[in-house]
């Protein structure tokens, strides 16, 4: 199966497994959110932009090769699952705590892949970046909200 393919297919599969039912989002969407938070429609398109940087990403360190490839496609599948789960942690726990844990672990794990990444690929590294710029807005959201719904 080629790179490009079996990296889409497994994103496809974690992004299915990972995602809430519409019943537990509900919940979620109900939340008070921060008054500041006005960009919350463009949320969505951040997150599409992100991903795909995530999959060109991961296809230029496969298309990169060394004995580190697979390790690297590990840690890739691992910040996905990190980034995946924030959301259904949240629904399904109810708790926008887990949330916020989930926000910081995914992007601290993101920023030691993006570091990783450097003295193998520099533009697979760059990538990441606008995960790393986002994340922190997503979890300090998450932190504030928090605050507005104990």
């Amino acid at each position: 199966m080629p790179a490009w393919l079996t990296i889409l297919l497994v994103m496809g599969l974690v992004i299915a497994v990972l995602t809430p039912s519409r019943q537990q989002f509900a919940w979620f969407l109900r939340l008070r959110r921060p008054r500041w938070l006005t960009f919350e429609r463009w949320i969505p398109v951040i997150w599409s932009v992100i991903y795909l940087c995530f999959y060109a990403s991961a296809l230029i360190r496969w298309w990169a090769g060394g004995v580190t490839a697979p390790l690297a496609m590990v840690g890739y599948l691992v910040l996905l699952v990190l980034v995946q789960s924030y959301t259904l942690l949240i629904c399904r726990t109810r708790r926008l705590a887990w949330g916020t844990a989930a926000g910081l672990a995914g992007w601290l794990w993101g920023l030691g892949l993006a570091l990783a990444l450097l003295s193998v690929s520099r533009p697979a590294s760059l990538l990441l970046a606008p995960f790393l710029l986002w994340s922190p807005i997503g979890t300090v959201v998450t932190w504030r909200m928090q605050k507005l719904n104990r």
